[in-house]
């Protein structure tokens, strides 16, 4: 089309151009110019012939690619149109199959939220149920706690009770006791008194003789001297200590009997063992050992030099005894 359109052009600028010669003949030219004129309006004749075949085959060309074109354009049509039909059966087929996915997607949903849902259920009827067991034992534990504290309370009570009961008579045993062993004390302290006052004078009287013995010649009994030291020791030991005057009254029966320090010794060690076995006995005795017992015990121990081996020895022994006078 843009060939037939430039063609044109040109004819009609030859027409134009001709036109223009013929003014400029008309007035100028000669005869030759004319023909000249002629023959090239005769030559524009044949190009626009030429040129309307041309266009003529342009126009044919033109129709012919159109109807080609259109052609084409139907076939594309009529595939796209296949095409088109293609995807949208697929597409529908596509959304079937995904209807029917979802759909079963959708009942396998209900179905797991209806499983879900049951097992929710029964669950929870199984926490109801264990809770409700859980507060039931609970009540149940609480109140075996709050009975057993109540029991205990009660028995904490007795015992109590008892406890007081037990140390009232205790402490009017106790008491009884003390004023009995202070009693008994006071007797003892004025028997040993006397005792001692008795001794002094047998030993005095027994160093006498022994001298009066000594000075004619007649020999002394030893076993009598030393039974009679061992009875003023026991005197003198008898308040876990010994006085000046006691002290002397030793020196001085040592010196009449001939006894040695080291029998003195002996016989001493006797003389306390003697007493202790007799206060362990004394303590015993009733089986209520007061705070001021211990404190008596613990008293002749360090007086005596007793290890704590030696007072269990001689506790044991005391306890024995004890026992087998019991019926």
């Amino acid at each position: 089309m843009t060939d037939l359109e430039e063609q044109r052009k040109k004819v009609e600028e030859l027409k134009r151009k001709i036109l223009e010669q013929k003014r400029v003949a008309s007035t100028q030219k000669t005869a030759e110019e004319s023909a000249r004129l002629e023959t090239e309006v005769e030559s524009k004749r044949k190009a626009e012939e030429e040129a309307r075949r041309a266009e003529e085959e342009a126009r044919k060309k033109a129709e012919e690619e159109s109807k080609r074109l259109e052609k084409e354009t139907l076939q594309r049509a009529e595939l796209e149109a296949k095409r088109r039909e293609e995807e949208d059966a697929r597409r529908r087929a596509q959304e079937e199959a995904m209807r029917k996915a979802e759909e079963e997607a959708r009942k396998q949903a209900e179905e797991a939220a209806r499983v879900r849902e049951e097992n929710e259920r029964k669950k929870a009827l199984l926490e109801a149920q264990r809770q409700a067991e859980a507060v039931a034992k609970k009540k149940a534990e609480e109140e075996a706690r709050r009975r057993r504290e109540e029991a205990d309370r009660a028995r904490r009570e007795e015992e109590e009770r008892k406890r007081q009961d037990e140390a009232r008579r205790r402490a009017e045993e106790l008491k009884k006791k003390a004023e009995e062993d202070r009693r008994r004390a006071e007797e003892e302290r004025k028997k040993a008194e006397e005792q001692q006052k008795k001794v002094a004078e047998d030993a005095k009287k027994a160093a006498e003789a022994s001298s009066r013995e000594a000075a004619s010649g007649r020999p002394k009994e030893s076993q009598e001297s030393r039974e009679t030291y061992s009875q003023v020791l026991k005197i003198a030991w008898s308040d876990a200590k010994i006085s000046k005057e006691e002290t002397e009254i030793l020196s001085y029966l040592r010196e009449r009997f001939g006894l040695t320090q080291k029998d003195h010794e002996a016989l001493q060690q006797e003389v306390q063992i003697e007493i202790y076995l007799q206060s362990i006995a004394d303590v015993w005795r009733d089986g209520v050992i007061t705070p001021q017992d211990s404190e008596r015990l613990e008293q002749l121990r360090e007086q005596f030099s007793i290890s704590a081996e030696e007072h269990l020895r001689l506790e044991k022994q005391v306890r024995r005894e004890i026992l087998k006078q019991k019926p």
